[in-house]
């Protein structure tokens, strides 16, 4: 984990030079890395699943969230619009964007832009840059995310600044959710193979995200 300090560098150490990036999208990290509302970092279960398997379901949130809405344990829906670019709704209010801004083994760092939806404080907007740690140990893949948010809402900004007990133990709740689903989807695939490859064989994915994951596991071709 790399955490924001008042002595942090302006530029975050974890990713390629703010020249590989546009100048906007340098401009949002920068934002979000030098001035969040909240930096929060919280560790998922253990994911019984071989590292690179897991990596494999990670890498590709439309399938895994297709799964999981199969499988009845999320309503999330993820689309790629390319290798970098996605669209989530998690149906429950929130909707947003984001891009994978780096992927070194066992890392991953992006960047979202979003929106919620509520009765007390009605939408609210802000971005996220967020870091995904994945370590293998004993047959298992430890899993740990940082993430520097910053909300737009000058009184929602402030509220969570105020209340941090209560807004970070939400923010820690979101984040933990998409460890979990991700872990129960891949941990699916691997105790039960036939139910999941049948799965995988017949529900509607783009040919090169369905390749994606053959690619991990070959059994399912």
């Amino acid at each position: 984990m790399v955490a924001a300090t008042g002595d942090q560098p302006s530029w975050p150490p974890f990713l390629p030079s703010r020249d590989s990036f546009s100048a906007d999208l340098a401009a949002n990290v920068e934002r979000a890395w030098s001035d969040p509302t909240l930096t929060r970092t919280v560790r998922g279960r253990p994911a019984a699943v071989p590292l690179p398997i897991y990596i494999g379901f990670v890498d590709t949130p439309d399938v895994t969230t297709a799964a999981a809405r199969f499988r009845h344990l999320a309503q999330y829906q993820v689309r790629a619009l390319d290798e970098d670019w996605y669209v989530a709704d998690d149906h429950d209010g929130s909707h947003g964007l984001y891009r994978v801004l780096a992927r070194a083994p066992g890392r991953r760092v992006m960047l979202s832009w979003g929106e919620h939806t509520g009765r007390i404080l009605g939408t609210i907007s802000g971005s996220a840059l967020t870091v995904i740690d994945l370590r293998e140990r004993d047959g298992k893949v430890d899993q740990e995310l940082t993430a520097y948010v910053r909300i737009n809402n000058a009184v929602a900004a402030a509220l969570a600044r105020l209340l941090i007990p209560i807004f970070g133990h939400l923010a820690d709740r979101k984040l933990t959710e998409g460890f979990a689903i991700t872990a129960q989807v891949a941990e699916w695939a691997i105790e039960r193979p036939n139910e999941f490859c049948e799965w995988l064989r017949s529900e509607p994915l783009p040919p090169d995200r369905r390749e994606r994951i053959f690619g991990v596991l070959p059994s399912c071709r």
